[in-house]
């Protein structure tokens, strides 16, 4: 945080110190904090970084990395859409830090509400969150099938409301919740099977937020046919890419997301290729929401990029750049060097929004500038890039010559793409 003391210029908002004097204290100061309030949702604008960061985290105390790139896109979707978050958890860094039972960093709020998580595999965690999405879908339809027959009962101005509630604000949603708890409590007085099976699928009338999250080496690599499949499908399900660039949680192996000439394993002298471009696989598909961002670079583009991402009905696709131990420096400085490879232009900032061609509008808005920050200055700033210098100077000359060629290149295809606003042809680049 870059807030200082105006007073005493030497002091931050977080200062480190010796902890066994202050323990007794910051136990003190730590109960006190929880008995805050937590501030009202509806009264918020989320689309502002600084009110959205009011929001209560139902991620916390991960124990992943000191510094790790991952957890706070995890933090920001659980403020978002916490309580009612529905998470398909692909094997990887994410699977471990967010499920190292007997303990999970996924919370509840104050009324017993919190993500709902679970982890599959590298190869299907694609379509177990598609799984979440049909099951839900069918769990909401037969809930709306019992409010009809019970109407009489439950009273039918009550069961309009609730079918054809508006759930796209916080204010909505709050207005479904009392909906709810209505007719939970006349249900208690009413007999019958009908009654009991309504009672079990109510909470199906709060809409879910489903995503299927995971790393680079799932949504790249081992799992790749799966997120294709689920790309393709249509349905109403979030896919965030967690993309350090490498197989982080394994050690450390080259993935199809690791950047032209970063030293991995299965890559010990330089990555020979450029990276897979899975954004623009997706943006093939024309239906599908697609963005990539880096919330170091620009947090305002990427909580935008997750409001968009939930509020289109269809599939949406979020590529986070997250910086990683394996990267070779510091972490602190995690967020700069996100910076950094965006101004360079080896990660380009942009969103895809199908919704607004119904508006008339360009779908495509490209998010960052022309590359200014030569391309030597933000990779030699990392271990897996600078190392290929120490084994081949010959070789590490080549592959900024090629990075700082790519980098052009991504400017005039995504300029290209925001320009025509139509995804239907690929760039021919002379």
């Amino acid at each position: 945080c870059p807030a200082i003391d105006k007073e005493d210029r030497g002091k931050k908002a977080i200062n480190m110190q010796d902890i066994e004097p202050r323990v007794e204290e910051s136990v003190e100061n730590w109960n006190f904090f929880m008995k805050i309030p937590e501030f009202d949702r509806t009264k918020l604008d989320v689309t502002k970084t600084k009110e959205a960061q009011l929001l209560r985290p139902l991620f916390e105390f991960s124990g992943a990395c000191p510094g790790c790139g991952e957890t706070p896109y995890l933090k920001l979707l659980s403020q978002l859409f916490g309580d009612r978050l529905m998470i398909a958890n692909a094997t990887g860094c994410s699977s471990i830090y967010g499920g190292n039972l007997p303990t999970t960093p996924w919370a509840m709020d104050e009324n017993g509400r919190g993500p709902a998580w679970s982890n599959s595999l590298f190869e299907d965690n694609a379509e177990f969150g598609l799984g979440f999405r049909t099951s839900v879908d069918k769990q909401n339809s037969f809930a709306k099938e019992l409010l009809l027959k019970l109407k009489d009962k439950i009273g039918k101005k009550l069961v309009e409301d609730t079918i054809n509630a508006d759930q796209k604000s916080e204010e909505g949603i709050k207005v479904q919740r009392e909906n709810i708890a209505k007719i939970k409590s006349k249900l208690s007085n009413i007999k019958g099977d009908d009654a009991r099976l309504l009672e079990g699928v109510l909470s199906y009338l709060i809409v879910k937020s489903i995503w299927a999250v995971g790393g680079d080496g799932w949504a790249y690599d081992i799992g790749y046919g799966g997120l294709d499949h689920v790309l393709a499908s249509g349905a109403n399900i979030n896919i965030l890419v967690l993309d350090t660039g490498v197989y982080s949680n394994t050690g450390g192996q080259t993935s199809k997301a690791t950047p032209l000439g970063a030293v991995a394993k299965f890559s010990a002298e330089g990555k020979k290729k450029v990276q897979k471009d899975l954004a623009l696989h997706a943006l093939d598909y024309d239906d599908v929401y697609v963005a990539r961002v880096a919330m170091g670079a620009n947090d305002k583009q990427t909580l935008t990029a997750f409001l968009e991402a939930e509020a289109y009905s269809g599939p949406s696709l979020i590529i986070a750049y997250s910086h990683c131990i394996a990267h070779g420096y510091d972490l602190k400085f995690g967020m700069k060097h996100q910076e950094m490879a965006v101004k360079s232009g080896l990660w380009p900032l942009f969103r895809y929004n199908p919704a607004l061609k119904e508006e008339g509008k360009n779908p495509f808005s490209l998010d960052y500038k022309e590359p200014k920050t030569p391309v030597k200055e933000y990779m030699y700033s990392e271990n897996r890039f600078k190392m290929v210098e120490r084994i081949d100077p010959k070789l590490a000359k080549t592959f900024l010559e090629k990075a700082d060629e790519f980098a052009k290149r991504e400017w005039v295809r995504y300029q290209d793409l925001e320009s025509s606003g139509n995804l239907r042809f690929r760039v021919v680049l002379k």
